[in-house]
């Protein structure tokens, strides 16, 4: 594992980052920059080879010449950690997801989603996480209120039939699930969440976060292509949080896993990549209820009518 760095203003850094992210596939594993003193930003790019490297460098180029990149070796097993240690919360409507030592800072009712950093992807402070858990904290609120109605409802005008409740469980379908915490937060509300993700480094990490979390017997993670398990089934609500063209191609078989009445919540979106996605499922009998922009990224939210 390689680590290209980097010093300059933010115009250049942030230009150099947002390159690297609009390439798909992009040479670069991840790509993070952050403020290191007045005026003065670093970009830090991981990259697996040295022909990345050398890739990552010609965008970088062409995109901030002024940028000059230096490059060391990092222990390939230690590079994220390295890059998220210290990380703060992250707050996202009702949830915070930290590590052990941001969580024991904590305090409120917000629901707690204990995720450190690891290898797997997702931490809730990308982009793309904050707005499914954003887009899951509206799905949340819409079934309690339509819970809060039905009840108030069947106070007004009793009849002998059985009512649902809050603690109703409901499914929940997690594509690319990465470190599980969209499976776990939607578990930790009710859901029986089933987690596909196909790097088994990564399922397995994700198993580990749900033991953590108290909810593995509410989740159940699958490693590999999860095709068949999908087939012929349909959930409440569905993550794919993932990238563009797999959204795309992935759409004859997402759309008809949502059951009627039920959300669809896609990511993994840079905003200018978004108009091609909501293309592909305009037409697959879904209504796009909602955009959630964070920095360079989108989130769509898709409604299945009743």
């Amino acid at each position: 594992m390689l680590l290209l760095t980097a010093l300059g203003s933010l115009t250049q850094v942030r230009a150099a980052a947002d390159e690297l992210d609009r390439h798909d596939p992009s040479p670069a594993d991840a790509v993070s920059w952050f403020e290191e003193g007045p005026g003065k930003f670093r970009l830090e790019i991981y990259v697996p080879t040295k022909q990345d490297a050398a890739s990552a460098e010609a965008i970088v180029g062409a995109a901030a010449p002024e940028l000059h990149l230096k490059q060391k070796k990092v222990k390939a097993a230690d590079w994220v950690a390295m890059s998220l240690e210290g990380l703060p919360a992250v707050r996202a409507g009702r949830f915070v997801v930290a590590g052990a030592h941001a969580l024991a800072n904590e305090h409120g009712g917000r629901t707690r989603i204990w995720i450190e950093a690891s290898e797997a992807f997702g931490t809730g402070h990308h982009g793309t996480t904050w707005g499914c858990l954003m887009a899951l904290e509206g799905y949340l609120r819409r079934r309690e209120n339509r819970a809060s109605r039905t009840t108030l409802d069947a106070a007004l005008h009793p009849a002998p039939r059985l009512l649902p409740s809050r603690g109703r469980r409901f499914h929940v379908l997690d594509v690319g699930a990465g470190s599980g915490v969209l499976a776990i937060a939607a578990a930790k509300h009710g859901a029986e969440a089933l987690a596909i993700e196909i790097d088994p480094r990564a399922a397995a990490i994700a198993e580990i976060n749900a033991r953590q979390n108290k909810v593995a017997h509410r989740t159940r993670v699958i490693a590999g292509d999860g095709a068949r398990y999908i087939a012929g089934q349909q959930f409440d609500l569905v993550f794919a949080n993932i990238l563009m063209r797999p959204l795309i191609r992935l759409a004859p078989k997402l759309a008809p896993a949502v059951a009627p009445g039920g959300t669809l919540i896609l990511s993994g979106l840079l905003r200018n990549q978004a108009p091609l996605v909501r293309e592909a499922y305009a037409s697959r009998g879904l209504t796009l209820e909602r955009q959630i922009p964070k920095e360079a990224w989108m989130t769509l939210v898709w409604r299945k009518p009743d």
